[in-house]
């Protein structure tokens, strides 16, 4: 029962690990900031919550040590990835970075239009 456990512990951070190779791949591979940073905020942190799960889970159920700080970062990622990546792409968007030009469609283009009419008022 032990060595299964640690089989599935493993398999859970080696899909952590494959996530997070697949989110350098995307920053390498993708056009233009707005999906190179949407690789980022979604499969790395997806990843390396993976990777800390499972290491939480081999340390309290194998080990019998429960490890705070594990649950910690696990948190403290969970909350601030996302923002962080809502923040940087409407930073770039902001500076006038442009989309690809393959884009399909530019949903803030009109509410950052309508924005800058109110405040010039």
């Amino acid at each position: 029962m032990t060595e299964m456990l640690k089989i599935f512990f493993a398999v859970i951070i080696l899909f952590g690990a494959l996530l997070s190779i697949i989110s350098a791949i995307g920053i390498v591979r993708l056009p233009d900031v707005y999906t190179r940073n949407h690789a980022v905020s979604k499969s790395a942190t997806l990843g390396v919550l993976a990777i800390l799960l499972g290491t939480f889970l081999y340390f309290w159920i194998i080990e019998g040590y429960m490890n705070f700080r594990v649950i910690l970062g696990f948190v403290f990622l969970f909350l601030t990835s996302p923002v962080a990546g809502h923040l940087i792409s409407r930073a770039a968007y902001n500076s006038k970075v442009p989309l690809w030009e393959e884009s399909s469609q530019d949903d803030l283009k009109d509410k950052v239009s309508h924005e800058k009419e109110k405040v010039s008022q």
